[in-house]
């Protein structure tokens, strides 16, 4: 491969392989997202089929939930507020 300065090059590990590439071919922060929303929904849909429940936080009612495979929602715990951390091992003490 031919590149016009050593800048544009950098090395690209491939099972055991190295491999000259341009360091403009690079995904977006976008296809990052898209993979990790992917790969999220992925791990999920297979908890589900293995019969493993998932912890959900539900961010509007600030509530930890457990979901079971058939969509049943157990209420494990709220979020606490017990402010700055200072300030909580200051009444401890």
């Amino acid at each position: 491969m031919d590149y016009d300065s050593d800048e544009d090059l950098f090395l690209e590990f491939d099972k055991g392989k190295v491999r000259d590439v341009k360091r403009n071919e690079y995904i977006s922060d976008e296809q990052v997202v898209k993979r990790v929303n992917t790969a999220v929904r992925l791990e999920l849909e297979k908890k589900k089929a293995m019969d493993i429940p998932v912890v959900i936080y539900d961010r509007k009612t600030q509530k930890i939930f457990q979901e079971n495979s058939d969509g049943s929602r157990v209420e494990i715990s709220e979020r606490l507020r017990r402010g700055r951390y200072s300030e909580r091992v200051k009444k401890e003490t």
